[in-house]
């Protein structure tokens, strides 16, 4: 096989690329339908099933401080081989166990070789193309990436009402297997030249990044405003089947509503790029706590399916407002070190999120729309801090 760049530069490699970069999204959201039934056959609480969404989220954080550094050291191609294989054991394993603490192992584990995954793929395009064919296959990325959390509820919801939610995952072991194989035939090393892991470069530039205020303060920005969304991907499910009395196939499609918006608030991001920063996001926020309150107020009078997806479809826009203006921000704020600063950024949010997601969900039980609407101002309120506090000390 010829592995130069040039060899990989044709549309089945790219095409690969593109359908493994939403492999995080899809290990992530796939199963939220599930969730309830899993609790109920494996005869656990609540959380100890919301617990395999956090560790994935934990795990796939923190390797991305080090994925970056490690794909440029050993190469891309068989690093994300080795990934497909485990990830294709690690989603058999899971389908087949009838152990919560396997599970949890397993969800660590994919959390890490999604990690892998994505900074190897992300890197292939910067690899294998330049110039304006970069920035708009880079661009691109984006968007793949999103249509993951959109797209796997809904189709989770039909595995979870035809075969249960062990079909979530053999269908993830099947997806990586055919790429695994395509991959073989297909891909190769892209690679220009391997560079050595030097662990003081590292920590350099993490303490100058972590350093930089407005740097620091738009990552925790990022990791609450993708909490919010987290936490509703907690509870929303438990809610809409166990107290609305709705189907798994309701629960995917409500996800695939979320989904919108999340990527509505993306693209009213990219409409209002020219606008200056900081005053645009504080408009989101305080939008975002008045749909928040208006949704408690409403709640002891109507609850029902539609009032919660109205208004968490609002609540998650601007929270996709948000976290897409700052967190492409934060990727642009070193453009020197790139990588480094993707890795950072991308491992901070995700350690906020899903620890906070977690103990939010852990210290208000939302069982009511009332406590999910009170569950969502912790998040608005963490967020209207943030804001204050980046004016306070000029961060930006």
């Amino acid at each position: 096989m010829n592995n130069n760049i040039h060899s990989r530069k044709s549309i089945i490699p790219t095409l690969l690329a593109f359908a493994l970069v939403p492999v995080s999204g899809l290990a992530t959201d796939i199963y939220l339908p599930s969730m309830p039934q899993m609790a109920q056959e494996l005869g656990l609480a609540q959380s100890k099933i919301q617990l395999t969404l956090s560790l994935f989220l934990i795990s796939y954080g923190v390797a991305q401080f080090f994925t970056g550094a490690l794909v440029d050291a050993w190469g891309r191609y068989r690093i994300t081989l080795l990934s497909l294989f485990l990830f294709i054991l690690s989603f058999w394993i899971t389908a087949t166990t009838h152990s919560i603490l396997v599970i949890y192992l397993m969800r660590i584990l994919q959390g890490i070789l999604s990690a892998f995954v994505v900074v190897s793929k992300r890197a292939f395009f910067v690899d294998v193309y330049e110039g304006e064919e970069r920035k708009r296959y880079l661009s691109v990325i984006t968007i793949v990436w999103s249509l993951a959390p959109i797209i796997a509820p809904f189709i989770g919801g039909y595995l979870q009402a035809q075969c249960g939610w062990r079909s979530n995952f053999m269908v993830l072991a099947v997806y990586c297997a055919v790429l695994f194989v395509l991959e073989l035939i297909f891909s190769g090393e892209t690679i220009r030249q391997k560079n050595p892991l030097r662990v003081e470069f590292l920590i350099s530039e993490f303490k100058m990044m972590l350093q930089t205020k407005d740097f620091t303060y738009g990552v925790f920005m990022c990791g609450v405003s993708y909490g919010l969304v987290m936490f509703y991907n907690l509870s929303g499910p438990f809610f809409i089947e166990h107290q609305l009395g709705y189907s798994s196939i309701t629960t995917g499609y409500i996800s695939l509503i979320m989904g919108l918006a999340w990527m509505s608030g993306g693209f009213i991001g990219r409409a209002l790029i020219k606008k200056a920063l900081l005053p645009k996001l504080r408009a989101a926020n305080f939008l975002q706590i008045g749909f928040i309150l208006l949704m408690i107020i409403i709640s002891p009078y109507v609850t029902n399916l539609y009032t919660l997806s109205l208004f968490a479809f609002l609540i998650h826009m601007t929270a996709g407002f948000i976290f897409n203006n700052y967190f492409g921000y934060c990727l642009g704020r070193f453009p020197s070190s790139a990588g480094i600063a993707g890795g950072l950024a991308g491992g901070i949010t995700y350690l906020i999120t899903s620890s906070l997601s977690y103990l939010v969900v852990s210290l208000v039980q939302p069982d009511t729309q009332v406590q999910i609407g009170i569950g969502y101002i912790i998040f608005a309120l963490l967020g209207f801090v943030i804001l204050i506090l980046i004016k306070l000390k000029k961060a930006y």
